[in-house]
C-alpha cells in the first residue's frame, strides 16, 4: 500500500495518526528507543554534555553517555497501513522539562521508560502522566548490565495500579520496542472507552 493510491482497485487509506510520547529520566534510552523504530531518519536535538552542567546532570550509571537531548526527539512508525504513530521523545534533565507540556498537547498516551539502576529517575514522569490523566505504560529497558525484575516488582516498587501495563524491552531492538508502543495504543485506547462510559453512565 501506497498513502494516495489505489492498489489492486481499493480506495486509498487515510491513515489515522496518533502521538505518543516516550518519556523518563537521563540516560533511560529514550533517543534509542525512537531511533529504533522509526521509518524515517529521527530529529535528534543533542547537545554534548559540557562541564558547567557537571554539578545538575547526574550521569552516575550512565558515565559514558557524553549527549543529552535538549529539545526533543521525533520520528514516525506505520503499525498499519491505517494507524501511524508520531513519536516525541522527551528530554530528560530537569532544566529541559518546560518543553514537557507543550510535547504532550494532543498526546494520546505515553511510555515510561526505566532503568532499574536508577528507577528513581522515572517518577517524575509517572506524576507527570498521572497528573494530567494520560494514559501511559512502563517500558523496562534492560540493561545488559542490570537485574532483572518480574514486572510486579517494578509495579510495587513504582506504586502502581494493575491497570497499567509494565513491560520488559530492549530499547535497541526494532521489535521489542514496537510491542510496547502497540501497548500504548491499546492501553490508551481502553482508557478513552472505559472514560466515555463513564461520561454516559
Amino acid at each position: 500500500m501506497i498513502f494516495g493510491r489505489s492498489v489492486r482497485g481499493r480506495a486509498p487509506v487515510e491513515p489515522v495518526t496518533l502521538k505518543i510520547l516516550v518519556a523518563g529520566g537521563f540516560g533511560v534510552g529514550k533517543t534509542t528507543c525512537v531511533g529504533a523504530v522509526s521509518e524515517i531518519k529521527p530529529l535528534r536535538t543533542e547537545e554534548l554534555l559540557t562541564e558547567a552542567g557537571r554539578p545538575v546532570d547526574d550521569t552516575t550509571g550512565v558515565e559514558d553517555k557524553h549527549t543529552t537531548t535538549v529539545a526533543m526527539d521525533f520520528g514516525r512508525i506505520t503499525l498499519r497501513e491505517d494507524l501511524v504513530l508520531y513519536l516525541f521523545g522527551t528530554p530528560g534533565q530537569h532544566r529541559f522539562w518546560f518543553m514537557w507540556d507543550e510535547l504532550s498537547t494532543g498526546a494520546l498516551g505515553a511510555v515510561v521508560l526505566v532503568d532499574t539502576r536508577r528507577l528513581e529517575d522515572c517518577f517524575a514522569a509517572v506524576d507527570y502522566f498521572e497528573r494530567l490523566s494520560v494514559p501511559f505504560v512502563i517500558g523496562v529497558n534492560c540493561f545488559e548490565d542490570a537485574a532483572r525484575y518480574p514486572a510486579e516488582d517494578v509495579r510495587q516498587a513504582l506504586d502502581l495500579g494493575p491497570e497499567v501495563p509494565i513491560l520488559l524491552c530492549d530499547a535497541r531492538e526494532r521489535e521489542s520496542v514496537k510491542e510496547v508502543l502497540v501497548a500504548v495504543v491499546r492501553h490508551a485506547m481502553a482508557h478513552a472507552a472505559g472514560r466515555e462510559r463513564s461520561s454516559t453512565g
